[in-house]
């Protein structure tokens, strides 16, 4: 008898094991020194949200299949394989696509441009984008007693000021790099190893220098957008702290005045909405870089700056220009902000002071009003009992006559108790209608 627990039998979530399949879609490649990489990263013209992913994919087809190479599953968004006598790294990331090729072996000519024609040229004009950077990587075996000859060829190829080199991983690998583009249009980097270095660790460093050079790329558009925005935000600032300025005294329109600082706070939001993800995005991109460099673990090398160092001196300043120009903006907006709650309080102040001095005079005008009528009751008073002494008269004269009472005197004893009776009337009327 089996005494087990039964197994509870769960639904699982949709994208549970897409999710936990993600962790492990993109391993890093497995090299063999000597070899050659050849990278390229191309960035279509749209902003993410707007970019043709398919077109991507169709791109990447296309080389596949003059290689007769299997193609990637439906929506992957990476692929790894056979290209010739090459191996092929594809990946799709949010607004780029990567393409790194394996060569299981180095040219005579040190980063020979010839390495990139691997990728044909009538393919290339034909990419649904830009390219936003590319690389040749050229990685060598080099023995601990054999390490002095690193630095005269790292002098002989790349640009002393600017030259990068550290040992890396435990001191089992020498890489080094000048972040230039050379004159077939690609940066180099370069990769000493030992005998006794894995392959997987080889591969780590030279998925981290494509990571660090593109993700570095990436972020400098940012810096080029905080640059773009300057100008214009510095005719914007100066604007509005003239109509912040204005606000500290009496004000001859300040419904003009609201409404260009309306027109500055307007523009200042839609400057935000435009930088919003492209600053959000260096800044991703600017914790990659450190993140990459990071787990490196870099070690000085013949007392040469680092990348770490290299990074420190012309990378990190340009981020801080895109951090600065982002908090100026946002600040400035919140300025305009207040600034228009300021102004829209003065001018409902105003307003209600006028609405004062308007109901007084209409207050005025009423009192007048009243007074007038008052006396045109008086006068009605009059003329209503002229006219109703008349007919009395008319009526009463058959019934004093025999009485011996004249005409003159029977209209005026008939006269008060007319006008009281009109009088009275008046005011009945009066009281009625309040």
């Amino acid at each position: 008898m089996d005494d087990a627990a039964p197994r509870t039998v769960l639904a699982d979530h949709p994208l549970r094991y897409e999710l936990a399949n993600e962790l492990h879609a993109r391993p890093f490649p497995s090299l063999d020194a000597p070899c050659r990489v050849v990278y390229l990263a191309i960035k279509q013209p749209r902003e993410a949200a707007a970019r043709d992913r398919g077109a991507d994919r169709a791109h990447l087809l296309e080389l596949l299949d003059r290689f007769g190479a299997t193609h990637p599953k439906p929506g992957a968004t990476h692929y790894f394989g056979d290209l010739g006598k090459h191996q092929i790294k594809w990946e799709c990331h949010t607004e780029f696509v990567t393409y790194t090729i394996f060569t299981p072996d180095v040219s005579e000519r040190p980063f020979d441009p010839k390495a990139f024609e691997v990728l044909p040229a009538d393919w290339l004009a034909r990419a649904p984008g830009a390219r936003i950077t590319s690389a040749l990587i050229r990685v060598e075996e080099v023995a601990r007693a054999d390490e002095a000859s690193v630095l005269p060829k790292a002098f002989s190829w790349f640009v002393p000021e600017s030259l990068a080199v550290s040992r890396v991983l435990d001191d089992t690998a020498i890489m080094a790099g000048d972040f230039r583009i050379d004159e077939g249009g690609h940066m180099r980097f370069a990769v000493f190893v030992r005998p006794d270095t894995g392959a997987r660790r080889i591969g780590r460093i030279v998925q981290r220098l494509t990571e660090i050079e593109t993700y570095k790329t990436m972020s400098m558009l940012g810096y080029r957008r905080a640059r773009d925005l300057s100008a214009r935000m510095g005719e914007l600032d100066r604007a509005l702290t003239a109509l912040v300025t204005d606000m500290t005294g009496p004000m001859e329109t300040p419904e003009h005045s609201l409404e260009s600082l309306l027109r500055v706070a307007s523009e200042l939001e839609a400057l935000r909405a435009q930088a919003t993800f492209r600053f959000g995005a260096t800044a991703a991109y600017e914790a990659i870089v450190n993140d990459r460099v990071r787990v490196l673990r870099e070690q000085r090398f013949e007392g040469r700056q680092t990348f770490q160092e290299f990074m420190a001196r012309r990378f990190d300043p340009a981020m801080r220009t895109v951090k600065s120009t982002e908090g100026r903006l946002t600040e400035m907006a919140e300025r305009a902000m207040r600034a228009g709650d300021l102004l829209r309080t003065k001018v409902d102040v105003e307003r209600q002071a006028q609405n004062a001095d308007l109901l007084a005079s209409m207050d005025r005008r009423a009192d007048l009003q009243l007074r007038l009528q008052r006396t045109v009751e008086g006068l009605s008073v009059v003329a209503i009992s002229y006219y109703a002494v008349n007919l009395a008269a008319y009526l009463a004269y058959p019934v004093t006559a025999p009485l011996g009472l004249s005409e003159g005197l029977a209209t005026a004893l008939l006269t008060p108790p007319v006008v009281l009776g009109v009088w009275l009337m008046v005011q009945r009327i009066r009281r009625h209608l309040e």
